[in-house]
């Protein structure tokens, strides 16, 4: 039997157990450092604090970054990531849980920074950013070279000595930290801001971006391996450079530039041309350009003199000619005879034919010929105007004749229509006589069968008909209910009504003009002789109750 007997042991509420316990915990612990694969990562929280969990093969331990320690870190959480977190250990009283409020991530080895790295270059590259085709050629004198760099670094000057050895172009160096837990960002930043510049602003906007940083180790080279650089390179317009590390360091910038350098001073090589190799070139070019038209030259003054020599001599060429033209003078001369010979004998041709037909001949033949067709016309007229009117006398006759007989015949038509209409006349006449006294019997039927069967009858012996404010009969009394409104409709006029209580069977009448007044009525329950009227059992079964 379990002994019930008080203890010396002194009683604690739950939050001062709890508080004693977490004190504990932290004094015995404090800082520590612990390994596990992040679990139940879901991004920062609302407020901007990081919850997830860290596990292995035989346990589980909450965990919590501040949204203050998180901005700094270099290494995110990202779930199934094998990391080594350093904070401290604490105890949540709301949950009565222990958890670690993390501090600062590493991941548990370089094998799992290459792991984590490989997965996200397979992620990137599915999305296709390190596609092939879609890499820019590089210009191949830019005007304006833009470098993101630290500006206090070996790299910038390695890049502007190897410009100013091959070819000077005017520099623009955007500074940045190129290692650490912001370089990620500030590079990201420092890409998109060159893209950013007016093409005609007070800064020039570079023509080509050199993201340059010397050699180091994987971890010192991550911030080029940041999510965020790989695509502000991707979404960059002006095509990047990128010159990360030595030869055989590779990152994923590298992947998505435009053009990848070994070295930064291989990026600066790449960038220009050699200005002494182009100079020597040039000159090579003008030198045997001057050569090439020297040659040309001489060829066609060879050619020039063989030709020359090959022609015949001045007077040789217009000798000719100058034949032809003498003998051609002699035959103009006797050609010129014989036009104005020939001329001569048709001008007096035309003149004689000219006499003949003169215009005083002419209009003395015209008028001749006018007097006799005049003549012959008034003959014709005389003779042409007796025919026509004899034709004419002889069509007057026919006409009137046919005319009096189609008179004669549309008056028999016109007599026999008339009778054709006094006889169907006399037949409506008779047909409406007899159709109206068959109308009249049938609506005297109608009108004692509506006497017989009308409720106006029923209404003559003292019974009254109950209609609804919507003009319907009133059936039953359940139908009522204190408050309504009806019409009370008797054999001689009609009244309005308002029930005050649908047990008694009690309702107040007024007169059909009136109806305004109804709502002024007394409730039920009070009495007023001048306007109610109550049924009673005294009421005789014959005439029925009103409701």
């Amino acid at each position: 039997m379990t002994d019930m007997s008080p203890s010396n042991a002194p009683e604690l509420s739950v939050t001062e157990l709890a508080n004693a316990l977490k004190r504990t915990v932290e004094d015995r612990f404090g800082y520590v450092r612990v390994r596990g694969e992040v679990s139940g990562y879901r991004g920062p929280h609302s407020s901007g604090h990081v919850y997830f969990s860290l596990k292995d093969q035989g346990a589980r331990l909450d965990a919590i970054i501040w949204k203050m320690a998180f901005a700094k870190m270099k290494i995110r959480p990202e779930e199934g990531l094998e990391v080594i977190a350093s904070g401290k250990l604490t105890t949540f009283p709301g949950k009565s849980s222990y958890q670690i409020v993390i501090e600062s991530l590493e991941p548990a080895g370089v094998g799992a920074l290459m792991a984590l790295l490989e997965e996200r270059r397979k992620r990137l590259g599915a999305e296709g950013l390190f596609d092939q085709g879609r890499k820019r050629p590089i210009p191949f004198l830019p005007a304006l070279i833009g470098v993101v760099t630290s500006p206090t670094g070996a790299v910038i000057r390695d890049i502007l000595h190897r410009l100013e050895d091959r070819f000077p172009r005017p520099v623009l160096v955007w500074p940045v930290r190129v290692q650490g837990e912001t370089s990620g960002s500030e590079v990201a930043a420092a890409i998109l801001g060159f893209n950013a510049l007016p093409l005609e602003g007070p800064i020039p906007r570079p023509s080509v971006i050199i993201v340059a940083r010397g050699g180091g180790s994987l971890e010192d080279l991550w911030g080029f391996n940041d999510e965020a650089v790989v695509r502000a390179v991707f979404e960059s317009t002006i095509p990047v450079i990128s010159a990360v590390g030595h030869e055989t360091d590779w990152t994923l910038i590298d992947h998505v530039a435009d053009l990848r350098a070994p070295t930064p001073t291989g990026a600066a090589e790449m960038c220009v041309p050699v200005r002494s190799d182009l100079l020597a070139t040039l000159a090579d070019l003008a030198r045997r350009q001057h050569a090439g038209t020297r040659r040309i030259l001489d060829q066609r003054s060879s050619a020039l003199r063989s030709l020359a020599r090959a022609l015949p001599s001045g007077d040789a060429v217009v000798a000719g000619p100058r034949q032809r033209l003498d003998r051609a003078s002699e035959r103009l001369d006797a050609r010129l005879t014989a036009s104005l010979q020939d001329r001569r004998l048709r001008l007096s041709r035309a003149s004689t034919l000219l006499q003949r037909h003169s215009p005083q001949s002419e209009l003395a033949r015209r008028r001749e010929r006018y007097e006799g067709t005049v003549r012959r016309l008034r003959a014709a007229r005389q003779t042409t105007g007796q025919r026509k009117f004899d034709n004419l006398a002889a069509f007057v006759r026919r006409l009137t004749t046919a005319m009096e007989a189609r008179t004669g015949l549309a008056r028999q038509q016109i007599a026999s229509s008339q009778a054709r209409v006094s006889l169907f006349h006399q037949r409506l006449r008779s047909a409406e006589a007899a159709n109206r006294q068959r109308s009249q019997v049938r609506l005297q039927s109608a009108s004692k069968l509506l006497l017989a069967l009308g409720y106006k009858n029923v209404l003559q012996r003292g019974y009254a008909l109950v209609l609804d404010e919507g003009g319907h009969p009133v059936r039953s009394a359940s139908a009522l209910h204190p408050g309504s409104r009806v019409d009370l409709q008797f054999a001689e006029g009609t009244s309005a009504a308002l029930i005050l209580s649908a047990e008694k069977t009690a309702a107040t009448v007024t007169d059909k003009r009136d109806t305004a007044l109804l709502p002024q009525l007394a409730p039920p329950g009070q009495t007023k002789k001048s306007r109610a009227v109550r049924a009673t059992p005294e009421l005789k079964r014959d005439q029925g109750s009103l409701f």
